[in-house]
């Protein structure tokens, strides 16, 4: 998994690069074969978001999913095999410019990064980079395990885009 590069970033799957940027930032991007407006779309529709963003390796899916995609609207996640047993991840977010940028606050702790990905489209190709700042870098490094899932997650995103990519050239 460990395939690292000369500029510091590794190669975890053949596509997705993850890159740590600084003491608080990482970085991943991977390009992908569909073009920005479809991409973005699966960033920002939550019945879309819902099909791709829970590895499903994890085993405990993504229940609910609320995407108010404005700046200042505000977005949870709530994952769990049942009611009793969930988890949320929440916050709101600081910029939307469509179909280019989406930055968002993560509220479910005091250690909670800024994230934000752009979309650049190349030849009907979307460059995705993903990015989070935390407050802190022990933030950061407490928070790198949770980078595992990323390129499972981007393969169900590929997975995704090839259906909504049918037809609608």
């Amino acid at each position: 998994m460990d395939d690292r590069q000369e500029n510091g970033s590794v190669l975890v799957d053949g596509r997705t690069t993850v890159k740590r940027i600084s003491e608080r930032e990482m970085a991943v991007t991977r390009i992908f074969d569909a073009p920005v407006r479809i991409v973005f779309e699966a960033w920002t529709n939550p019945e879309l978001f819902m099909r791709w963003w829970a590895p499903k390796s994890m085993g405990v899916p993504l229940r609910s999913c609320e995407m108010d995609v404005r700046t200042g609207g505000t977005y949870r996640l709530e994952f769990g095999k049942d009611a009793e047993n969930t988890w949320a991840f929440f916050g709101k977010y600081i910029e939307v410019v469509p179909p280019a940028r989406l930055v968002w606050t993560n509220e479910e702790s005091e250690n909670g990064a800024i994230s934000t990905v752009t979309f650049v489209e190349d030849g009907g190709k979307t460059l995705l980079t993903f990015s989070e700042v935390y407050p802190t870098k022990e933030a950061l490094d407490e928070s790198l395990g949770g980078l595992d899932g990323t390129p499972e997650q981007f393969e169900q995103l590929d997975e995704l885009l090839a259906t909504l990519g049918a037809g609608r050239a």
